[in-house]
């Protein structure tokens, strides 16, 4: 009889399928969002093929470019750990997972607030298109003040950050997942055989990335304002969850190094947190090691020991999460934020104005390019030649 637990390790499949779809999570819904917001209803693209497939490109560089990274940090550190017999992983894994959790929800947060603001961001798009084209056309032609030229500078430096955010996201959430994966399959696999690794890291893998597309083919179908608010919403979830978690890291190795060992040994019972820290607990439902919980843990921050940080940081999150919108709200149908002080907003005023302006002119143009040509009525050629031109 096959003893199925040595071709097949159901603990690190779940390892597996959970940071496999956190990953892909965020690259189906940059992606989605790219395609939604580069196609007509119709079906037709609305943007230059370049620019929909360099920020594709981005995405998917950003992705690549995580595993490939964490795949020879990983490779370093196993291969250490068999030659030397010491698991360099458990010294700092937590510190890791941490850094990279709290990192990875500021970026999240961001972008959630991105994506809220999708047609600012097309006018800005815009805005920059007719700036480099102008400068581009018209080198020599008359330039504006020298205000106008460090705020259009300054909003050129800036989308240069925001085409670059579509390679960091992924790039990171990648990386992180990535180094998680190893910890876990690197921890698990001192006690269990290394034929039950493949198969299981291969289906984890495959159901993953195929849960990744769904979501993508559901996002591309999906109205895009309905898209846009289930997706942000989605994503704050997962990013105060991550808060919360990096949070819960730091407070555990500090736990770990009071205590002087590794507190997964424990189990989920009395030894393995922190009594004096702890708001409540639970004997079960692990996060990091109790199958379906695990998922739980990857996507909303579940732990089944609720920490004094790990609560606060939750919370913290979404109250900065809602003051951040609420002041965007309001910039958005004002122009400025009355409870911030003028002097720190003048260069987003600035800005504003400026994308305002090159859009009316962009508008005019495009209204002007299309107006029908004028039937021939005797006018004489000398007479229509100024109108043509």
């Amino acid at each position: 009889m096959i003893d199925f637990e040595a071709i097949f390790s159901p603990q690190i499949f779940f390892i597996i399928l959970r940071e496999t779809i956190e990953a892909a999570i965020i690259v189906s819904v940059l992606l989605s969002f790219i395609k939604q917001n580069s196609y007509s209803a119709g079906g037709e693209l609305t943007i230059d093929r370049k620019q929909y497939d360099s920020m594709r490109m981005q995405v998917w560089t950003g992705a690549f470019s995580g595993v490939s990274i964490c795949a020879i940090i990983g490779a370093i550190f196993i291969t250490l750990f068999y030659f030397i017999g010491t698991d360099l992983w458990s010294y700092t894994e937590r510190i890791w997972e941490g850094m990279f959790s709290i990192l990875s929800s500021v970026i999240i947060a961001i972008m959630g607030v991105s994506l809220l603001r999708i047609n600012a961001m097309k006018n800005k798009w815009k805005a920059s298109l007719v700036s480099s084209m102008q400068q581009h056309h018209h080198h020599h032609h008359h330039h504006q003040g020298n205000e106008d030229e460090v705020v259009i500078a300054d909003m050129q430096k800036q989308n240069l950050k925001d085409k670059y955010f579509l390679f960091f996201l992924p790039f990171i959430t990648t990386l992180r997942e990535g180094l998680e994966a190893v910890v876990f399959v690197g921890g698990i696999g001192v006690n269990q055989p290394v034929s039950s690794f493949p198969l299981a890291i291969a289906a984890g893998a495959i159901l993953g990335v195929t849960i990744g597309c769904i979501l993508y083919s559901g996002g591309n179908r999906m109205s895009i304002q309905y898209f846009l608010i289930a997706s942000t919403c989605f994503l704050y979830l997962v990013a105060a969850g991550l808060m919360s978690r990096g949070v819960w890291f730091f407070e555990l190795e500090r736990f770990v190094q009071k205590v002087g060992q590794d507190t997964s040994e424990t189990g989920s019972g009395p030894g393995s947190y922190d009594v004096a820290n702890t708001i409540w607990h639970v004997n079960c439902c692990n996060g990091l090691t109790d199958g379906g919980w695990m998922i739980f843990n990857a996507l909303l921050g579940w732990t089944n020991t609720a920490t004094y940080g790990s609560v606060i940081s939750y919370i913290g999150f979404w109250l900065f999460i809602i003051l951040l919108l609420k002041s965007r709200t309001v910039f958005e149908r004002e122009g400025y934020v009355r409870f911030i002080p003028l002097k720190w907003q003048l260069k987003k005023i600035k800005k504003r104005i400026i994308v305002d302006e090159m859009l009316a002119q962009e508008l005019e143009e495009l209204e002007l390019s299309q107006v029908p040509p004028i039937a021939n009525t005797g006018t004489s050629d000398g007479d229509r030649a100024p109108l043509l031109q």
